[in-house]
């Protein structure tokens, strides 16, 4: 297994990298977002990576950071997404914007990753859904912001006003994944408890 591979780029395209480490050039099959956060030619990086093993090859897959590794292997544990899929899809989406997704049950935009169709991004939702929380969305690796944005209260009550907020904004003709973006952060600004109306109020200012 193979955790990382740490080095000197050596060469770049669109969808992998060569990394030259100690002499070994190692070639890591990158998402096109990695590709545009890479640093130039010549210049130390380090991919955390996934080996994908098959009968007849050995593949890697890489990743900038910890968060969008733990997110492929996630991706890839849903039935008809593989390690090519998963990359498709983290080329098109943040690991954050494709959690609002998921929460959201947005398969309409979750669709729009090449490759995958309405009943995969349908089967996405309903396999990964409870395997992911508000806390999760954080936007960086940084444990103090994560500590902070899980401070959103889930009691029942508060869940129930978000979900409705929700539905409400959607019905309106909100994009689901935007409604849940704008409700989240009228949650997390707010340190006072907020009834459906009150959130539905704050979060069309948001998306105004």
């Amino acid at each position: 297994m193979i955790a990382y591979v740490q080095g000197i780029l050596e060469n770049l395209e669109i969808d992998k990298a060569v990394i030259d480490v100690g002499g070994i050039g190692y070639e890591v099959n990158i998402s096109a977002s990695t590709c545009d956060r890479m640093p130039g030619i010549g210049e130390s990086v380090k991919l955390y990576t996934y080996m994908n093993v098959k009968e007849d090859e050995m593949s890697l897959f890489g990743f900038l950071t910890r968060d969008e590794i733990r997110m492929f292997r996630m991706l890839i544990t849903v039935s008809g997404i593989g390690p090519k899929g998963a990359l498709s899809i983290l080329s098109v989406f943040d690991t954050d914007d494709l959690r609002f997704a998921i929460l959201s049950g947005d398969t309409k935009t979750i669709s729009k990753a090449p490759g995958i169709g309405k009943k995969t991004a349908e089967r996405l939702v309903l396999e990964l859904r409870d395997k992911i929380s508000n806390a999760d969305i954080k936007g960086s690796d940084d444990s103090a912001a994560a500590g902070s944005l899980s401070g959103i209260s889930t009691k029942d009550e508060d869940v129930s006003s978000r979900d409705e907020a929700v539905e409400a904004l959607a019905a309106l003709g909100y994009n689901a994944t935007d409604a849940m973006k704008a409700v989240r952060k009228v949650l997390s600004s707010s340190d006072e408890k907020l009834d459906t109306e009150a959130i539905l109020k704050l979060a069309l200012k948001e998306l105004f």
